[in-house]
């Protein structure tokens, strides 16, 4: 290791750290969760590129005639920076992230996490890949990034393959690309980061060699756990802001109010037969089949197991009848003449139900299939009052800018309280001092009823009020 030549060089290959010219018999200086392994078949050691500050710093200190070839990242003089003052909270994210510049921003829906990551980048001025989950909000960031810094950012994405130094992607344009891109950005932005962890997605943050890395969400709990993975990627939380704490300040003070409504006999008979059907499957199950003991095995077997699919269709067909009820209808009807004049959200549990409501009322109806344009359409078409209330199933669940609404219906759901949290957040940008109410419309004697409870298990429901219409 003595001369430039035979010096060790360290560079990016394909998503991973390549270290030539290190002797195949002495282990390069060892990370925990970073380990070095011999690659045979080009004589040389590799690990996964996330690693690269941890071990760059360790080669460093052990041999200091290192050439790294990942350190030339651009600096960015942006041309226009035209973003809001702070506020305390916002100010106290960016404080918090900039001494290690790595981790997580965890801040409640509205409360302007997107500011805190532009100032961010303006701190640092360096190069920058943005990560949003969907394309809506890809564009949405290279909006932002244009009007707050004046930078007409590249798009890779959505049949688009343009590079710049700022750039936003999706995850899944992220994951078949950063094997090219991984050292092309000194920093990385993950936004609604929860959606990062899992067997493909994780790809973006572990071919990446940014050495600065923050994650964006409202809600970091996973319920498979797998969001500890993202204090290993991104770093750990710097700075967390309770919903307590800006409600009726930063953000519109609120209200929920939770609405039982009952089946139609009709309704109520069809649901009582499929629950049967569905609870004589798993009771034969048990006695002869030990293959099948949860709902995932059902659907592992449903290709080759008519039974199997049988039952699966029984219990789509029992939510279906919870997710469009016909006294939900009703509620809902009540519900716009309560509010008449004032602009509102719906959220449907079903693409069969979020169309349904659209064609009994005449309002736009969102869906994960609408392009662009559309979706664009319908929102300014909200915020300027040419449509009363618009209707989604998931698409309008997080991330996405929506005009400053105050009413909200939940027709329908999972049993998730991030989505539960994410659809409160959508009506709670302050709008002077105007009042925010969600209603939760939920079928009474049914399994909707656990959904409820389960997805409100949060304190940002405590309180929540009950009421027949």
């Amino acid at each position: 290791m003595g001369n430039s030549h035979d010096s060790p060089q360290l560079s990016f290959d394909e998503g991973t750290l390549l270290l030539a010219h290190w002797p195949a018999n002495v282990e390069p200086p060892h990370i925990d969760g970073c380990g070095w392994f011999w690659d045979s078949r080009v004589s040389a050691w590799r690990c996964d590129a996330w690693c690269y500050r941890e071990q760059v710093a360790a080669l460093r200190s052990s041999q200091p005639g290192l050439q790294n070839a990942l350190s030339n990242w651009d600096r960015i003089e942006y041309p226009r920076v035209v973003l809001p003052e702070l506020r305390s909270e916002q100010q106290a994210a960016l404080e918090a992230w900039m001494p290690q510049r790595r981790g997580v921003v965890v801040m409640p829906t509205g409360t302007g996490k997107t500011e805190v990551a532009l100032a961010i980048m303006q701190h640092t001025g360096v190069s920058t890949l943005v990560v949003a989950p969907v394309r809506d909000l890809m564009y949405q960031w290279h909006r932002r990034i244009l009007q707050g810094l004046g930078y007409d950012a590249g798009i890779i994405g959505d049949q688009i393959f343009r590079v710049q130094p700022i750039s936003v992607t999706t995850y899944d344009s992220a994951c078949l690309h950063m094997n090219r891109l991984g050292d092309r950005f000194a920093l990385i932005v993950f936004d609604e980061c929860h959606h990062l962890p899992g067997p493909v997605r994780s790809d973006a943050a572990r071919m990446s060699a940014a050495p600065f890395r923050l994650g964006l969400t409202a809600t970091l709990q996973r319920a498979d756990g797998r969001h500890l993975d993202l204090l290993q990627w991104i770093g750990p939380v710097v700075y967390e802001l309770p919903l307590e704490n800006v409600k009726g300040k930063s953000l519109a003070d609120y209200e929920i109010v939770r609405v039982p409504v009952f089946l139609h006999d009709d309704e109520q008979r069809r649901y009582d037969e499929l629950s049967r059907q569905i609870r004589h499957y798993m009771a034969d199950c048990r006695q002869n089949n030990e293959q099948i003991k949860t709902w995932q095995d059902v659907c592992a077997q449903a290709a080759a197991d008519p039974a199997a699919r049988a039952a699966l269709k029984a219990l789509r067909m029992k939510q279906a009848v919870e997710d469009r009820a016909r006294e939900k209808l009703r509620v809902l009807e009540d519900l716009f003449r309560l509010h008449a004049g004032t602009p509102m959200l719906v959220f449907a549990g079903s693409n069969a139900m979020a169309r349904g409501v659209s064609q009994r009322f005449l309002i736009p109806c969102l869906l994960n299939h609408c392009r662009k344009r559309e979706r664009l359409d319908i929102l300014d078409g909200l915020a300027q009052g040419r449509y009363p209330a618009v209707v989604a199933n998931q698409v309008l669940d997080e991330g996405v800018d929506v005009p400053a609404v105050k009413v909200g219906v939940v027709l329908g759901g999972t049993s998730s309280t991030r989505q539960a949290r994410q659809r409160l957040g959508r009506i709670l940008r302050r709008l002077g001092d105007a009042r925010a109410v969600l209603y939760e419309v939920v079928c009474a004697e049914t399994r909707e009823v656990k959904r409820s409870r389960k997805r409100r298990d949060d304190s940002a429901f405590d309180g929540t009020r009950h009421r027949r219409l």
